[in-house]
């Protein structure tokens, strides 16, 4: 896999993707923050310090996720169907790096989203003088990233063998069933047959755990794992991601064109 390569093509998706007008995303949040800053004290008085943390944190998430899988169902599909993906493959460009480049490109773009969106954020709490734990928040942060990492690998995995209607499906079943996957375990358990105990477990051994990376809840109370489950955490999304990734190259490789 030649760098350079991957690298070009990572920053032709980025651009492609900004053309994308993503970034209004981030204008989106914000009037999202400055409506909730001027209607929750009225209608939340005495909790809303606490509802608009737990706000600001979660639409930043869940804006980005959308972002992840809608673009990212659609980052190998789309050169399919523009017929771009014709004259790429004839050229000295690996079918792997075309992949990794892709993902890099859509990850860099969201962390952009994300590290933008963490300023207008944070500095709306400091304007209305809500208090917060900025290291703890800044540390969801970074994991949200690593989580859209995997969020991308898992677009892409289902891009390249389906439609993007059906990938962009499939890829928010896997991410609703992530962030579950504990406690549908638990739910078998508690069902006393072993048949749907088993398949709760499978479930939770082939899916993704997004728990792991979902730090928001604990990060506005100003609490996180301690440094080694985080490090653990951390490297769970980051092989997950390599493994999806991996998957994703073998069965493109075998399509054709």
């Amino acid at each position: 896999m030649n760098i350079l390569r991957v690298w070009t093509i990572a920053n032709n998706g980025f651009q492609e993707v900004i053309r994308d007008r993503i970034l209004y995303f981030i204008g989106l949040f914000a009037l999202m923050q400055i409506i909730a800053l001027r209607l929750l004290p009225e209608i939340a008085a005495g909790t809303h310090e606490k509802i608009l943390l737990d706000f600001g944190i979660g639409a930043l998430s869940l804006l980005n996720v959308v972002v992840a899988i809608f673009v990212g169902t659609g980052l190998i599909n789309k050169e399919i169907e523009k017929r771009t993906l014709l004259m790429l493959i004839p050229k000295p460009i690996s079918r792997a790096e075309l992949i990794v480049g892709k993902h890099l490109g859509l990850w860099a773009v969201l962390a952009i989203t994300v590290s933008i969106g963490m300023v207008v954020y944070l500095g709306m709490l400091s304007f209305s003088g809500i208090t917060y734990p900025f290291g703890a928040l800044v540390i969801a942060a970074i994991y949200l990233l690593i989580e859209l990492a995997l969020l991308i690998a898992v677009a892409i995995l289902f891009g390249v063998f389906t439609s993007s209607i059906l990938a962009t499906l499939l890829s928010f079943g896997v991410y609703l069933m992530g962030h579950f996957s504990q406690d549908l375990v638990e739910l078998g358990k508690l069902s006393k047959n072993e048949g749907i105990e088993a398949i709760t477990t499978s479930f939770y051994l082939i899916l993704p755990d997004l728990s792991r990376l979902d730090l928001k809840n604990e990060a506005v109370y100003g609490l996180l794992p301690n440094t080694s489950d985080l490090i653990g955490h951390g490297l769970y999304g980051l092989l997950y991601t390599t493994l999806l990734l991996v998957i994703a190259i073998t069965i493109f490789a075998q399509k054709e064109f």
